[in-house]
Parts: C-alpha cells; structure tokens; sequence
C-alpha cells in the first residue's frame, strides 16, 4: 500500500516524501525530471534512510501511468505535477493547459480505472485573482487569474470538484498554497529553479552566495507599510505537513474539501529581505524596479479553516525560513549540480 507522489523529486514534493517517510509510508514518485534533478533521490535517503520507488514519468503519458498503477498497490494520491512559471506560462499558454490540466485528467482517469479513492492537489492561492480584500477566506470568490499557470490551476480544481460529484465515493483535498519559503532543516534539499528564479526567496540567496549581483525588487510604490508587495510566506515543512493533515482528513472524513495553507500574516519583500540578513549576518543587495504587470499589493491567508477541521498550523518563523534557505544555499551553492 503506497502513496503515489506526483512530482516528488520537485521543491514541495521532495519535503512532502520526507515528511511521509519520517512516518513510515510507503512512497512512489513519478516525475519527469523537467523542472527537478535526479539528485534529490539520493538526498531523500540521505535524510529518512529511504528510497522511494522512482519512475521517471510524465503524468501527462497515460501508456506508461496506467503501468504505474498496475504495478504499484496505490491507495492514494498526492499530485504535484505540473509547470509552475508565470512568466513562461504567459509566452506559451498552451503548453501549460496541455500539460497542467492533460496530465490531471489521465491521473483521474487512472485513479477511477484502478478504484483509487484519495486525493490532495496542489492549487495556489493565484485561483482568488486580484482579490479585492485580505486574508483570502476559501469562500472568498475564485477567478481573474491574471495569468495562465494561475488559470491551469482553476481550472483543475472546477475538475476535480466535477469528478468528486460524478463519483461520490472518491475524497478530494484542494489545497491552495500561499508563498512557500525555506528548506529542510539538514540543508540537503530545497528551492533548486531553473535560470533566473521565479520566486523572492532563492533569489535572494543566489544573490547572498553569489551567483546573482543584487535583487530585482518590483516596486516600492503599493499602499503597504514600506511600498513593496506583501506575501504570505509560508515555511516548505509546514507545508509539506499540511499534505499529511489533508490525507489524515480524507480517511476520517470523506467528500471534497479546500483549504488554504498558509501562516496568516503578511510580510512585504524589504521585510523578508532584512530578516534575511539579521538571520544569516549577511548583506543582499538590492535595486528597486518598476512594478511586474498582475501583481497585487497584498495576499496572505485565512487558515483558520485547515487548523479547526485538519488541527494543522504553520509553525516555523519568518526567521527559520530564512536560516533554513540560506543553510541549503550556502552548501549548495549551485544547487543540485555538483
């Protein structure tokens, strides 16, 4: 009986198999390798003293899936898959409805095919647009996604409550994700992008370490505290546990649920910046830019609803996040290549 982990060698993923090993699950990860790195197996064991069964997949491949579901006892599924840049997402749209959404319908299909009952997705708080108040309550309304990647992820979650009302005996979790940060606390896995990185926190080390010359911040002209943009960032551990509280909560409770993962409260990008520093001893450049095209002022979260109904809390500091991102950089100054 194991866990199929969609995605698993990924930045999420690969924390989220640690986390189910460190409870003796059973885990089999199918992953194509595009956006993550063979290595990350290694350092898996290295962490939990397992190695969960790898295939290297494309999800989007339904001939060599459904070989994974007859070889492997899978009774649920965790489903990280999936191409994540904004920024590509806009230059090729189709390639991200292909593959994002493509892939979640073979994974369904197959689930129905082999009586596989259990569910967590990896949504994203993007699904809320431009969201006109904050915290985003999961009964805040969904929609003008102000990009395709944000788009592929709305559209998957109207698909999966479509199939959780076809076939009612099947249990679904959606979980909206805020801003995740940090690494493992040994410093053997973490935030690996491809390129120029996408997201605030490896480009903040990549500059710490080196590899970067300063951070491009854009804009210090919202209405928030110090004009830069406000986000919820959220550790990657307590995220990874948020999928484990979602899996505990489908076996007690059937049906579909949604929930948003995250720690509540804001902070700006000169806040995430300076604690960086004050945390590691250490100076990030930085040059204020204009403004990206779609992005809001502030996002954070309402996770009161994941902490009364799956009693799950994000734990760890701003600060943690911080030393943990900086542990992993520092000793992997380039990542997972040697």
């Amino acid at each position: 009986m194991a866990i199929l982990v969609t995605g698993g060698t990924g930045y999420i993923g690969s924390h989220t198999v640690v986390e189910l090993h460190a409870i003796n699950q059973e885990v089999v990860i199918v992953d194509n390798l595009c956006n993550s790195k063979i290595e990350v197996l290694d350092r898996i064991y290295q962490i939990s003293g397992k190695k969960p069964k790898f295939y290297k997949v494309s999800v989007q491949d339904e001939e060599k899936m459904r070989e994974v579901f007859e070889k492997e006892n899978i009774t649920s599924v965790i489903h990280f898959a999936g191409l994540k840049s904004v920024s590509e997402s806009v230059a090729k749209p189709q390639l991200y409805i292909d593959n994002n959404i493509g892939s979640t319908k073979v994974l369904i299909k197959l689930m129905n095919e082999y009586g596989v009952k259990n569910l967590v997705f990896s949504s994203s708080a993007t699904v809320y647009g431009l969201a006109e108040h904050v915290p985003l309550r999961e009964t805040d309304p969904v929609g003008g996604c102000t990009n395709p990647y944000g788009q592929t992820k709305l559209d998957i979650e109207y698909l999966l409550i479509d199939y959780n009302k076809q076939h009612k005996d099947t249990n679904i979790a959606i979980l909206r994700y805020f801003n995740p940060i940090g690494a493992h606390k040994s410093g053997l896995i973490g935030e690996d992008p491809e390129g120029i990185p996408n997201n605030l926190m490896p480009y903040i080390t990549q500059v710490a370490v080196g590899k970067r010359e300063y951070l491009n911040v854009y804009g210090d002209d919202y209405d928030t505290p110090d004009g830069t943009g406000v986000r919820d960032y959220i550790h990657v551990v307590d995220l990874a546990l948020g999928h484990l509280a979602a899996l505990n909560k489908l076996n007690e409770n059937p049906g579909l649920v949604i929930y948003n993962l995250g720690t509540g409260k804001g902070t700006s990008v000169l806040e995430l910046v300076h604690a960086f520093e004050e945390a590691n001893n250490i100076e990030v450049k930085y040059v204020i830019g204009p403004r990206r095209p779609g992005d809001i002022a502030t996002s954070y979260a309402d996770a009161t609803k994941a902490y009364e109904e799956m009693n799950w809390k994000a734990t760890h500091t701003i600060v943690d996040a911080c030393r943990d991102s900086w542990n992993w950089q520092k000793n992997n100054p380039n990542g997972f290549d040697k």
